[in-house]
């Protein structure tokens, strides 16, 4: 595994990273799960993300996690780094959602009972919630750390500005945000601004959905498989998002990928490790061989002026961002 130094802490993370929003909740296969949790570990991915929403049901991600982790790897817990998070919809009346010290704090606590923890390694403020002044959410995360529940905190999906009063709140308390989390991929690029301000303030950057939800696969590449995402009504990948301009785009990018001896997935995951900005990109897997197949990105990381500038003329067309 490749490891990266998160921003400037002394912390490394492995370049990819195992996330558990999707495939490790209670509809899910248990033995898949842990199958590719274990597999996972032993191929070097020690970081493990979560977050108290993840399911379905809601929780149940977590409960997956602390299952296997109790279960397969009780003795491995410090060699892990194990993050969790709050802010989006868990559980119902109005303090069960949101930015709010009493959600963050309550989720937390909840959170470590589902995993059977002491303590989490990152606790992260899932969102802006449009409403809660930031100095009270930075101040739970404070807080939270200050208790012993966790020893670093993030943030994700803050806008730039908000993104950095997060950052001043956190440096005056002593609680500096190790690391920020922001969508990326090919296909969602918006980010960018948020990746200059991590830099400029020392926090790590961790990209999740690198593949576009499975678009930056060879899924989709002849249309709409029966058993994709994006055909399932409760999946986040939404049919009109599948577009023609979208799928000749993939075709494009996965000629360039075959030339280089890489699946579209791996180039996909390549291209975004390539950003010196980035610290590590959450893989989000459903089988142990999608696993195998994301891990032998590793293989390849490096690309040609040439390479990069075919893609990209492939990404300036329009209509490609989500």
């Amino acid at each position: 595994m490749i490891f990266r130094q998160c921003g400037q802490s002394s912390l490394r993370l492995p370049a990819l990273s195992l996330g558990f929003w999707h495939n490790f909740g209670s509809v899910d296969d248990f033995q898949t799960s842990r199958d590719m949790m274990l597999g996972a570990f032993e191929a070097g991915i020690c970081h493990f993300d979560l977050a108290n929403n993840y399911g379905p049901v809601p929780g149940s991600a977590e409960e997956t996690f602390g299952r296997i982790l109790h279960t397969d790897l009780s003795t491995h817990r410090d060699e892990m780094l194990i993050s969790t998070k709050a802010g989006h919809d868990m559980w119902q009346g109005v303090y069960g959602t949101g930015s709010s010290r009493k959600n963050l704090i309550a989720s937390c606590d909840q959170s470590l009972k589902r995993m059977g923890l002491d303590y989490v390694d990152i606790f992260y403020s899932h969102r802006y919630d449009g409403v809660t002044p930031i100095e009270e959410t930075m101040q739970a995360l404070v807080d939270i750390v200050r208790s012993g529940k966790a020893l670093y905190v993030g943030i994700s999906k803050y806008p730039a500005p908000l993104q950095q009063q997060c950052y001043d709140y956190l440096k005056a308390h002593d609680v500096p945000c190790l690391v920020s989390q922001y969508r990326a991929s090919m296909f969602v690029q918006s980010a960018q601004e948020n990746f200059d301000v991590a830099k400029r303030n020392g926090s790590g950057i961790v990209c999740f959905s690198p593949l576009a939800q499975g678009l930056l696969t060879n899924k989709y590449l002849n249309g709409i498989p029966a058993d994709s995402r994006a055909a399932k009504p409760s999946g986040f990948l939404k049919t009109e998002q599948v577009t023609a301009e979208r799928i000749e785009a993939a075709r494009q990018l996965n000629k360039i990928a075959k030339e280089r001896g890489q699946s579209l997935a791996q180039m996909a995951l390549a291209w975004l490790l390539h950003d010196e900005r980035v610290t590590s990109v959450i893989i989000g897997t459903s089988s142990v061989a999608q696993l195998n197949d994301n891990l032998m990105t590793l293989d390849k990381l490096t690309f040609s002026d040439e390479e990069l500038a075919a893609i990209n003329l492939i990404l300036q067309k329009k209509d490609l961002t989500m």
